[in-house]
Order: structure tokens, then sequence, then C-alpha cells
């Protein structure tokens, strides 16, 4: 049917054109109702969230507190137990941070089935729409012209087309827009899923730590007795064999061979790196050099090859850059051996690499690719440590090396276990690289 023989027509087509666009827009009944829904339940269970981390800051505090007494074994119980009631306010925190998200996604799909079906109705109505405008194009003005009685009704018809053409442009530039929100919320519910995954990872890492601690609380009361002298005692026979152990590491590393190209890695007093921790507590600082080696009486034999970072068990530790996991391992593996603990070392793209030691769960494996800001583990007190901390060193990635102890010869305890081993010259003082505390 053409415009010219049916006035009433052309009139009906502007008249759908100049609805309102929020018209075609609005969410079905149903949907609305179930995202208002969703939407008041999220707001519920954030108010919890935040209650939840009140909770897990008291406790951080009342850790910090155990922390600073004198080491016996009643300190020792005390902590273990704050320790679990914390790790248990993290373990509700990350459950209802799963539960959120999957409301979080839950209402994105509808807004996706919904707007997506806002698409489709609208280009229904928009192709019929330009397939009658298609039909009146084949007249020429000429023939318009020639068609009407008098010059005002040609020239009302011409406007009333122009105006179907404009609100058309309108319409198209409307779905352009709605298919972008589209884009939007899909990208966004791809984004909450990657969040879900990591949650959920972070789930089975924290029952992991609330499973050691209640081991370690079990075992520390079956070898003490629950006698003070005997955990004492325990903490003496300890203390001697890391202090043997830590004399032998020095003896191999002094015998390893690096020459640092400084063009090789990053500048000093250069951020290349995030701190690991969102809250940073330096409790000992970067002194493992030759002048240390040399005059072991300064640093009273604590040849110190990175910064401690002081947090309770449980505490996210983070990927400072991106990069990949070179090894982890484990040195509580070997009974005896004092060292590290669960650890995890990392190459970055700049030349440097980046050591995380005394962890209570590692959530990486070798050859896993990460980006800055990724989980990598939780604070511990794992290896030897007397509370728990990250223990973080920085690299020269080509002067670190992951061994067996015994690869280079008999150590202390630790034979058969792995760790990293470096050059003298290859540490490098964390600070030089991060940003200020």
């Amino acid at each position: 049917m053409k415009f010219y023989k049916g006035r009433h027509f052309l009139a009906f087509f502007i008249g759908v054109l100049l609805i309102p666009s929020a018209y075609f827009f609005i969410p079905s009944v149903n949907a609305q109702t179930e995202v208002e829904r969703l939407q008041a339940e999220i707001k519920e269970r954030n108010s919890r969230l935040g209650e939840i981390e009140k909770e897990i800051a008291k406790y951080e505090v009342e850790l910090q507190k155990v922390g600073a007494e004198k080491g016996t074994l009643q300190k020792a119980i005390n902590q273990l137990e704050l320790e679990r009631k914390k790790v248990l306010a993290d373990i509700s925190y990350t459950e209802a941070k799963i539960n959120n998200t999957d409301l979080e996604i839950g209402k994105l799909s509808i807004e996706i089935v919904d707007t997506t079906e806002d698409i489709s109705r609208n280009i229904a109505a928009v192709a019929e729409i330009l397939r009658v405008v298609a039909e009146n194009d084949n007249d020429s003005l000429l023939e318009l012209f020639l068609r009407h009685k008098n010059l005002a009704q040609f020239w009302d018809e011409v406007e009333s087309l122009e105006t179907v053409r404009q609100r058309m442009r309108d319409r198209v530039t409307e779905l352009d827009s709605l298919r972008g929100t589209l884009t939007g919320k899909k990208d966004e519910e791809t984004d909450r899923r990657g969040e879900l995954l990591s949650l959920k990872q972070q789930y089975t890492g924290q029952r992991a730590i609330l499973e050691n601690n209640k081991k370690e609380k079990n075992q520390l009361l079956t070898v003490t007795k629950n006698q003070e002298s005997e955990y004492q005692k325990q903490l003496a026979e300890k203390k001697t064999a890391r202090e043997k152990l830590l004399k032998e590491v020095q003896a191999i590393e002094s015998e390893l061979q690096f020459i640092l190209d400084p063009n090789s890695i990053p500048s000093k007093g250069t951020a290349v790196f995030r701190w690991p921790l969102d809250k940073i507590i330096i409790t000992q600082y970067f002194g493992y050099t030759k002048f240390a080696l040399q005059n072991a009486g300064v640093y009273k034999n604590n040849m110190h090859n990175g910064i401690d970072l002081g947090a309770a068990v449980g505490t996210k530790i983070y990927a400072p850059l991106s990069g990949t996991v070179r090894a982890t391992g484990n040195t509580d593996l070997v009974a005896g051996c004092y060292s590290w603990g669960q650890w995890a070392l990392v190459d970055h793209p700049n030349g440097l690499s980046t050591l995380f030691a005394h962890m209570s769960w590692t959530g990486v494996t070798a050859g896993q690719q990460l980006s800055t800001g990724d989980v990598i583990g939780y604070i511990g007190a794992t290896g030897y440590a007397t509370g728990p901390h990250l223990h973080f060193t920085v690299y020269a990635s080509e002067a670190v090396q992951v061994k067996r102890f015994n690869e280079f010869k008999a150590v202390t305890g630790c034979g058969a276990a792995f760790s990293p081993f470096s050059a003298v010259e290859g540490y490098l003082n964390p600070l030089d690289f991060l940003p200020s505390a």
C-alpha cells in the first residue's frame, strides 16, 4: 500500500514512531519484579557483609595483641583459637560473597534475556516500518506532486515522510544504545562468573586453613603434653636447628656465582610492584648482603633476604605484578626442616622474581599465569616462623634457582626438600621496587 493511496496508513506509522522509545524497552512485569526482589536481597546481604568485616577486624586486633605477648604455651593456644575464629569469620564472609555473586549473576541473566527480547521486538517493528517506507520510496516527488489536487496536501505528505525518516534514525540510534547495554551486561556477567570461581577457590583454601589450624592445635598439645617446660624445650630445639640451617644455606649461596647486569632489572626507586597485602606492617627489613655476611655481628647472624609483613593467618596474599609461577613447595613435608614452609616463586616480565613464604595455603601451581592482584595464597606460620607473617623476597630472575637442599650438599633436616637458592648478588631490597607504605 502506498502512502499517497491511504493517508490514514501514513498517519498510523507516524503515530507508532512518535510513541516514546521507553515504551519499547520496558521490561516485562514478571522480570521487573524479580530484578527488584534480587536487588533488595543483594542490598540486605551487603549489609551482612559489613557486619562480618567488623568481626574480622576485631579478631585481627586481638591477634596483634596476642602476638606481642611473650612466647608461652598458653599464648600459642590462645593465638590458634583466635585464628580459628578469624578464619571461620573469613569463611562466612566468602560464603556470603558467593551467595551475593550468585544473586548478581541471576539478576544479570534476567536483564540480559529481557533486553534481548526488547531488541527483537524493536527490530521487528522497525523492519516493518522500513518495508513500508521502502515501498513509498518507489514513487518520485514528481509522481506524488501530480497525484495531489493542491500544493498544501503535497507538502503535508512530504513533511510527514521526512518526520518518519527522522524518527527512524532516532529509533536506530536507540537500538544501538540498547545493544551496547546488552554487551555491557554480558561482560559484567562474565566478570561475575570469574569472580565466583575465584571466591570458590578462596573458600577451598580457607577450609584447608581451618583444618590445618585444628591439626596444629592437636599436635601442639600432644607434643608438649600441655606443659610449659616441654613447649619451651621444643622452641629451643627449633631455634637451634634453624640457626644451623641458616649457616649451611649461607655457605651454599656464598659459593654461587652471579654478576648482576643493572640494565636487566628496573632501576631502584621505581615502584614496579604493588604491595602483596592490603594492610602493610613491616616487622623486619631487608638485610642480606655481602656486608651482612662479612659482618655477622651487625645483624646478629640474621641475614634477612627479604622483608617480613605481619598479618593474621588467612589474610590474602596478592601477586604484586603479572607473571608466571615458576615453582611452589612445602619444606614442612620433610620432618625437621625449619625453612620456608609453604612457598611460591613467581617470575615477572621485568627481570625480577618474587618469593612468598610461610603461607598457610598455596593457591597457585607451577606454570600458572598470574595477573596483578591475583590471590597467590594466605598468610600463615608454616616453616620456621615465630608468628604469622609473609616473608617477601625479590630476586634478579637470572640469579635464583630451585633445587633440593641435598643437590648442593647434606643439609640439616632438609635434604629432600625443594627451595629457591640465589647468589648473594641476586637478592634485592623489595622496598626499592614498591610504593611508599
